[in-house]
């Protein structure tokens, strides 16, 4: 039965990835109306796209990739019910100290300690199940990379991730997962929060852009658009956005907002992540199986600003990243079973900005600094002495960044001036607008984010139902 939608909701939110149903799963317990409205299609464990193609032009924003403003980084920006839980490797990390005390110097939020944290963390795991894979099923991936640091003394970690029964003994492959998991393994927020939120009268409407919001006296109003370009408004007492750091730049550049809050869309951080490959005399197969289980854990490589993971992708993306022309580039491509891969992740350092053109999308400006550049530069040549310590052939670099973990353009902070959130989780200046999601990050990490947006979102729910 079709739900009245004419109603004013409690809470309307703006993104179905991974803060908004952990935030409508603990408001719809409490008993809240909630719509949740989301750009990107809803899939199912039976209808999520079978191959790189489909996958990359349905699951993300831009049919895959969005380019800065000169192209040296390409941003993958999903847009799909669920969100980056979709979409990636389902890597659950803490932060540490460091990027605590870093967000805390930034922002003046005083619980930005691992203290004040770690009861939101415990909350936050509570509602997925985290594993580690088992070291009888790891692939010859990340055997190198594991081989590598031992070679070269080196300190590497299993990594942590949101999964449950991927049944690995019959063969699966997590390469499937990047364009969602069929299995239901994967602890995407459709198979955890967001599903017990719809069991609780959340209401769900997919394939709706909003592209404008009103806020009034008492309420807010929310314009969206259907893909054909019809248009609907909805209207709702409270306001949370989750539509990420580029989603919530642009439709509050596009609602005027900055002209209250003039630091919306500055502060912009990724991750930028760069892939390169060992071409090995015998086949690696780095595409089957569990491909990624290994993460570095030394502190060399935190306190220069970099990590290590052992990763791969489909072979649509390897093409893109693979160096060469014609006949060169055929040959690597020949040669894709004998590639084992490892990818340096740089902690950025220098903010960009989200801004809109004049028929309202995204324009991004992101460069690397020297510092940055050296980072970068420090990670690959480990790589390079890893692969050599393990008998590669060859050595082979991808061409260009990919931005993962799109972070900031919102930042929280005590000042108004130069943040946009406040440590309540509400828009400065508003009562009814609240964010708790990426684009709340004062700086970037270093760290995978996606655990500390849901214990983010966990402290947000409560600190929301504590005002009401």
């Amino acid at each position: 039965m079709k739900k009245d939608l004419s109603r004013v909701f409690d809470f309307i939110f703006v993104g179905a990835g991974i803060s908004g149903p952990f935030i409508a799963n603990d408001l719809c317990q409490a008993g809240c109306d909630c719509l949740m409205l989301e750009a990107g299609k809803q899939f199912t464990r039976k209808t999520y796209p079978t191959n790189g193609l489909d996958g990359t032009s349905q699951l993300y924003w831009s049919g895959g990739l969005e380019l800065g403003h000169d192209c040296k980084i390409a941003f993958l920006r999903p847009k799909v019910v669920g969100g980056g839980s979709i979409v990636n490797q389902a890597l659950v990390d803490r932060f540490d100290e460091d990027a605590f005390a870093s967000w805390k110097a930034v922002s003046g939020v005083d619980f930005f300690t691992v203290k004040d944290m770690d009861p939101w963390y415990d909350k936050a795991e509570s509602e997925i199940c985290i594993q580690e894979i088992p070291a009888e099923f790891r692939n010859k991936n990340a055997q190198i990379f594991e081989q590598g640091f031992k070679n070269k003394g080196y300190q590497n970690a299993p990594l942590r991730r949101a999964q449950s029964n991927c049944r690995l003994e019959e063969g699966n492959c997590c390469i499937e997962c990047l364009n969602g998991c069929r299995l239901g393994s994967k602890q995407s927020t459709p198979e955890t929060v967001l599903k017990k939120a719809l069991e609780n009268d959340l209401t769900l409407v997919s394939q709706i852009e909003v592209v404008r919001i009103i806020e009034r006296a008492g309420d807010v109003k929310v314009i969206g658009k259907d893909p054909k370009g019809g248009m609907a408004t909805f209207r709702a007492r409270n306001l949370v956005l989750a539509g990420g750091a580029i989603g919530n730049a642009r439709l509050l550049l596009n609602s005027k907002l900055d002209k209250k809050l003039p630091r919306i869309g500055h502060d912009f951080y990724c991750h930028p992540q760069f892939m390169s490959f060992g071409r090995y005399d015998e086949k690696i197969n780095s595409h089957l199986g569990a491909f990624q289980a290994f993460k570095s854990d030394d502190k060399g490589f935190r306190k220069n600003g970099f990590k290590l993971e052992n990763v791969y992708a489909g072979p649509e993306g390897i093409s893109l990243l693979i160096p060469g022309f014609g006949k060169k580039h055929h040959e690597y491509m020949e040669k894709l079973s004998h590639f084992a891969c490892i990818e340096v992740c740089t902690r950025d350092t220098a903010p960009g900005q989200i801004r809109v053109n004049r028929k309202g999308k995204a324009v991004i400006k992101k460069v690397q600094n020297a510092q940055d550049l050296s980072r970068q530069a420090k990670g690959t040549k480990i790589i390079e002495e890893i692969f050599s310590s393990t008998g590669a052939r060859e050595i082979v670099h991808g061409q260009f960044g990919i931005g993962l973990h799109l972070m900031g353009c919102c930042p929280i902070g005590t000042d108004s001036k130069t943040s946009v959130i406040d440590p309540e989780f509400r828009l400065h200046g508003s009562k009814n607008i609240f964010c708790a999601d990426s684009s709340i990050f004062p700086n970037a990490p270093g760290i995978n984010p996606s655990l500390t947006i849901m214990a983010l979102s966990k402290k947000a729910s409560a600190s929301i139902l504590r005002s009401r």
